[in-house]
């Protein structure tokens, strides 16, 4: 009777003639060695650098940083969406909200409010009056 370590057989033991060589890949068709994810990728292509006219004079800035820029000139041009992104990523890098020291309002603001809410109220009042139908 044989057993199966001579013949290098066994769970987790193929047999020697189906185990793969020395130097030879499990997945030889696989990723290429040195060949990058999408990551770094994106992280090279932000990073690498070019060549911005700025008022006149030549300026190498990274392309994230003249992507920046570009949003910024067209949110100080008037576009809406452009400005809503640029602040998002503002609002995105701070540390939240803006915290303002004096949160109470004056009585006048107060006023205004008090009065509005108390429009909206016999407004939603008068609508369900009217939907009654008795």
């Amino acid at each position: 009777m044989s057993h199966k370590s001579d013949k290098g057989g066994g769970y987790g033991r193929p047999p020697l003639h189906s185990r793969f060589k020395p130097g030879q890949s499990g997945n030889p068709r696989g990723r290429p060695k040195g060949s990058l994810n999408f990551a770094t990728d994106l992280k090279d292509t932000l990073q690498a650098p070019i060549t911005l006219n700025d008022g006149g004079k030549s300026r190498r800035v990274t392309t994230q940083k003249a992507a920046l820029l570009r949003l910024r000139e067209k949110a100080l041009r008037g576009d809406v969406r452009a400005l809503d992104k640029l602040l998002s990523y503002a609002l995105a890098m701070s540390d939240g909200p803006p915290q303002h020291a004096d949160t109470s309002m004056s009585v006048d603001d107060q006023a205004i409010l008090d009065s509005f809410r108390a429009q909206v109220l016999a407004d939603a009042e008068a609508k369900d009056g009217g939907d009654d139908g008795s």
